[in-house]
């Protein structure tokens, strides 16, 4: 059993380069925490990493209070992205039918905000899903976004 945990680690951190990094775009308090800092909506934006000109912006709950000023709270499911078309559409190269683009812990322990890309060939449409999971118990919230790419430019798939 050790040596499984160890090559999921290790798998783990090879494949976090990959995605993408969030930068914060700017917060709102949702509720005053007398000690440590407020209960809050955070909205972080992000580049697809291979796909050129589609950027996107989620927005998600992260608590306060004393757990959550030192990290030790566990967030709720509560998150929505919008991806939209930003500059010139180009691909790096072929993309996955479906594929993680974006994860952030939201707890201390196995809870991550995550976000898939999927591709729509028929209608050539990029497909961004952002849900919770956990571990144990995941969440069947989730919000959804889409960005039509031009006629001109087809979506090269693997």
């Amino acid at each position: 059993m050790p040596k499984f945990l160890t090559r999921c680690a290790l798998a783990c951190l090879l494949a976090h380069p990959l995605m993408a990094a969030a930068e914060t775009v700017g917060s709102v308090d949702t509720a005053f925490k007398l000690i440590g800092r407020n209960h809050q909506v955070v909205v972080e934006a992000f580049d697809d990493p291979k796909v050129k000109g589609v950027a996107c912006y989620v927005s998600r709950a992260r608590t306060g209070g004393l757990k959550g000023t030192f990290g030790l709270a566990e967030d709720t499911a509560d998150a929505s992205v919008a991806c939209r078309q930003v500059g010139e559409i180009a691909f790096t190269g072929p993309l996955k039918e479906q594929e993680e683009v974006f994860s952030q812990s939201a707890s201390i322990l196995f809870k991550k905000v995550r976000i898939v890309r999927m591709v729509d060939p028929r209608r050539n449409t990029l497909v961004y899903l952002v849900y919770s999971d956990k571990l144990i118990d995941g969440s069947p919230q989730n919000n959804v976004t889409a960005v039509p790419v031009p006629a001109a430019v087809p979506i090269p798939l693997r």
